[in-house]
């Protein structure tokens, strides 16, 4: 809760985030530790063959330290595992740092959600990449996760 109030102008509430750990077989929320602090978090929705990023938040002194690439690797080798054959999410269209992030895990816009950040009434931009069931898509992940330096833990909310 500490991270969402320092990243998120209008913040999930604590109620919201139980709701979410409670859908054990819809939903996956991981955080991401170093020196067994909590420094990010992240979460995904999974529908049929899809799975969707709902969120990936990172405690702004940890930005810019490879947590969020942790993360997305971790939800998206949660999305293999669940069996979902796309990962979509959304994005603030000012964002270009994301933006960049998820170009990296092979995702394209496809689309703008007008007005979607209510608080804001910035636009977000939709991304999405299809066929992540592929070994061409297994080798980008790991290739990803080769390239990553330290230690960061990161394991299912649900422990934590």
């Amino acid at each position: 809760m500490r991270i969402e109030a320092r990243v998120y102008p209008h913040p999930w509430s604590l109620a919201l985030f139980v709701s979410e750990l409670a859908l054990r077989s819809a939903r996956a929320y991981y955080v991401a530790k170093v020196d067994g602090e909590v420094v990010g978090y992240a979460g995904l929705m999974l529908t049929g063959d899809e799975a969707h990023v709902t969120n990936i938040a990172v405690a702004p002194d940890w930005q810019r330290h490879h947590i969020a690439t942790r993360l997305l690797l971790t939800l998206a080798h949660t999305a293999l595992e669940r069996e979902a054959t796309g990962l979509t999410l959304e994005v603030r269209v000012g964002n270009l740092g994301a933006q960049a992030l998820y170009r990296q895990f092979g995702m394209s816009p496809v689309g703008i959600r007008r007005n979607y950040y209510a608080e804001t009434n910035e636009d977000a931009l939709l991304m999405t990449v299809s066929s992540i069931e592929t070994p061409s898509y297994a080798r980008r992940l790991a290739e990803i996760e080769a390239a990553l330096p330290g230690s960061t833990i990161v394991e299912p909310a649900a422990r934590w």
